[in-house]
């Protein structure tokens, strides 16, 4: 059995398409099997990019979509906010495949799509970091996320991280705490925790 979080999945291909709405706009995602939340766009995903959008951070700079899946918080925010200049990271060649796809049908172009172990194979410093982080990998992959993050980002830069209460979230806020001067919990809704960590 092959997970969302596999290099290179194995797994038959079952393509579906996503219709999905935000802030009055339209999106198309095209998912398949062996990739992370395939019949919808995840509700952790969801509360994750409304956070950001109704956040005071500046919609500008460089953002990395950490642990992208098939594309959703990359392309959505790059579509509300142009002047993002968007990097898509995700170790799951399949999922790569489906942002770069994805990305294409929803009339997003120079957003960078990079398949990587976390950020192993990602260039340069951020302004923000989005993650919805492969709780299945394990708690050592969740970590490494947060601490790779912690050293890419830019003075001021921000990590917006979800994660459901029951998988960790209160110790996911501690390990923040020890990473960043200024943690908080910015969404609290149906069990989902958005933390807004800042360098």
């Amino acid at each position: 059995m092959t997970h969302y979080f596999d290099k290179e999945p194995v797994s038959d291909h079952e393509i579906k398409t996503i219709h999905w709405q935000i802030d009055g706009r339209s999106f198309t995602f095209v998912t398949d099997q062996s990739v992370f939340s395939r019949y919808r766009v995840d509700f952790g995903t969801q509360r994750l990019i409304m956070s950001f959008i109704t956040g005071t951070d500046p919609k500008n700079g460089r953002m990395l979509d950490l642990g992208c899946g098939y594309g959703v918080v990359g392309i959505v925010l790059k579509r509300l906010y142009p002047a993002l200049t968007v990097v898509m990271t995700d170790i799951n060649a399949r999922a790569v495949g489906l942002a770069r796809l994805n990305a294409e049908q929803n009339s997003v172009r120079y957003a960078d799509v990079i398949q990587s172990d976390g950020l192993t194979d990602v260039n340069g410093t951020f302004d923000v970091v989005l993650t919805n982080p492969p709780v299945r990998a394990g708690k050592e992959t969740v970590y490494r996320f947060f601490s790779e993050s912690a050293e890419r980002l830019n003075p001021g830069g921000v990590l917006y991280v979800v994660l459901q209460k029951k998988q960790g979230a209160a110790s996911a806020q501690k390990k923040l705490e020890a990473l960043f001067p200024d943690v908080r919990i910015v969404d609290r809704t149906a069990g989902y925790h958005v933390i807004r960590a800042q360098r």
